[in-house]
């Protein structure tokens, strides 16, 4: 098995990926001692991303969102603020857990800020999550603190732990807000180095309980997605960048950090709205836009008026990740915006394992993509040895990416290094990765292997087909049998029509037994299927 890339290599592939972002010429002396500084307090975390970014560019915008604008230095003023009104109100312990729960604005970024500041672990939590949801994971998570827009307060458990307000109507709060401890704070100065705490995302929950990945960010695994992601968009320093996706999810988070990394203005907005998102790119010259793939959805459904009606022509980036790009949707989105889409993959255990370009998403059609600088991926056999290229099996990825755990004790199968994503792909001759859904999604009827995705794909082509999803259900002659639910456009199809598209286009086996027509599909803000949702 080939080695991994060694440091060296990674290492000059930033070198070369800062100077490409012209973040490296705009640097001075006093930038480099800053940097030093910053990295031997605080390490490799956000607060020192935001520090060197308040350091280079103070007065240049750090932050548009719903309130308006911060630059970098307000952010970085604000979130001292913050740190050291937690501090004050509530003396957090060393090593104390953080819990955040908020949308898309300011009060997330501070929060976490604030949390790297203190070398406090983080948590953050879906705010999709339902009261129940929320009791379940409570115990496991025993935050020290908890911020959290004002909208969530009623859904919280009974808890001693204190609790700050984010977002909020102006209303009087039972706690303290973000608002507040900035306004009655200096700023705080960590007195020494900062031990890096840890971040931990939840799992959605789709499937069972949330569980939650941590680890501990590295200088080796923030660069090498960082890289990857400079060098195959062309990503330039100062390029605006509006995160449409939340940034409690991984994709998120990774997002905002690369912004900080390059010195990007980020906009942020508390609800994804499609002619609202359109609106800013054009607005505020978006260049790089992330987002999950519903969102490409609601963006092409919008009236063909509406979306002319914007200039996107400063839109040279859509980076899409989550869940699954159906190729029916990438082709549709770059005939009508060009070749600006790009597809991510990973997960919250192995990070940013692998990214598409566009000219990768014409060449082979549903790929993810070659992997990331520095990360190999394998695609082993039920025995873990290495399949045949073309041929599918079970997808490990390496690199430095990698979680240490869930919080509950649980990880993931590692062989020679490299962590099961339980996920089943196969690689091509160019070393593209696809990904052909989960292990534990594959149905079995009538002792064929079927990957619900492929007949998702299949029928998303329909021209009447919006959105699908397709799933195994017990069956007494077969094992399971398929069931698809569909969301249409314009005419409603029969279920035979649609049936006898896959028919025409896939083996029979394959083809559905029972077809649902539904008005929208539950899903995550992450686009995730919520499969407990559908009807049975």
């Amino acid at each position: 098995m080939p080695q991994l890339p060694p440091t060296a290599a990674v290492l000059g592939s930033a070198v070369a990926a800062l100077a490409s972002t012209g973040l490296a010429r705009q640097a001075r002396p006093r930038h480099l001692k800053a940097s030093a500084r910053a990295l031997r307090t605080t390490g490799t975390s956000a607060a020192t991303l935001l520090a060197l970014a308040a350091e280079h560019r103070p007065n240049y915008p750090g932050l548009v969102d719903d309130l308006g604008t911060l630059t970098f230095a307000e952010l970085d003023d604000a979130a001292r603020r913050l740190a050291q009104g937690i501090v004050e109100r509530h003396r957090p312990a060393p090593g104390a857990t953080v819990a955040i729960m908020c949308r898309n604005h300011r009060g997330w970024v501070l929060a976490t800020v604030a949390a790297a500041l203190l070398g406090a672990d983080v948590v953050y939590l879906n705010t999709e999550f339902s009261a129940p949801q929320l009791a379940g994971i409570w115990a496991r998570v025993t935050p020290d603190l908890l911020v959290v827009d004002a909208e969530f307060l009623p859904l919280l458990p009974e808890s001693p732990v204190p609790v700050v307000a984010a977002w909020h109507d102006g209303a009087d709060l039972p706690v303290p807000t973000v608002d507040e401890l900035v306004a009655g704070h200096g700023r705080f100065t960590p007195r020494g180095r900062v031990p890096a705490g840890k971040v931990t995302i939840l799992t959605s929950g789709t499937t069972g309980t949330p569980k939650g990945a941590a680890r501990k960010l590295s200088p080796m695994s923030v660069l090498s997605p960082a890289v990857t992601i400079i060098r195959r968009t062309g990503m330039r320093s100062g390029d605006p960048m509006h995160i449409a996706v939340p940034l409690f999810h991984g994709f998120g988070l990774a997002m905002w950090a690369l912004a900080l990394f390059v010195r990007c203005p980020v906009v942020l907005r508390r609800r994804f709205d499609p002619e609202r998102a359109l609106a800013d790119v054009a607005a505020h010259r978006v260049a790089f836009l992330a987002v999950v793939p519903v969102m490409l959805q609601r963006v092409l459904a919008l009236p063909e008026p509406v979306r002319r009606a914007h200039d996107l022509r400063g839109l040279r980036t859509v980076l899409s990740g989550g869940s699954a790009l159906r190729p029916e949707l990438a082709e549709r989105f770059m005939a009508e915006f060009g070749d600006v889409l790009y597809n991510g993959y990973g997960s919250s255990e192995t990070g940013i394992a692998a990214l598409a370009t566009p000219a990768d998403l014409r060449a082979g059609a549903g790929t993810v993509g070659r992997p990331t600088i520095g990360v190999p991926i394998r695609i082993l056999d039920g025995d873990r040895a290495p399949v045949p290229t073309g041929r599918s099996g079970t997808i490990f990825v390496g690199g430095q990416q990698h979680f240490e755990g869930h919080r509950t004790g649980s990880t993931k199968e590692v062989v020679d290094g490299l962590m099961d994503t339980g996920d089943l792909g196969r690689l091509d001759a160019e070393g593209r990765l696809y990904v052909e859904g989960r292990a534990d999604d594959m149905i079995v009827s009538g002792g064929e292997n079927v990957y619900p995705q492929e007949v998702e794909d299949c029928l998303a082509r329909h021209p009447a087909v919006v959105d699908v999803a397709v799933l195994g259900v017990d069956d007494a002659e077969f094992g399971q049998r398929l069931v698809a639910y569909v969301v249409t456009r314009g005419a409603r199809p029969t279920a035979g029509e649609l049936t006898a598209h896959v028919r025409a286009n896939l083996a029979r086996y394959k083809v559905p037994r029972d077809v649902h027509f539904l008005d929208e599909l539950p899903r995550t803000p992450t686009g995730k299927l919520l499969k407990r949702e559908l009807p049975s």
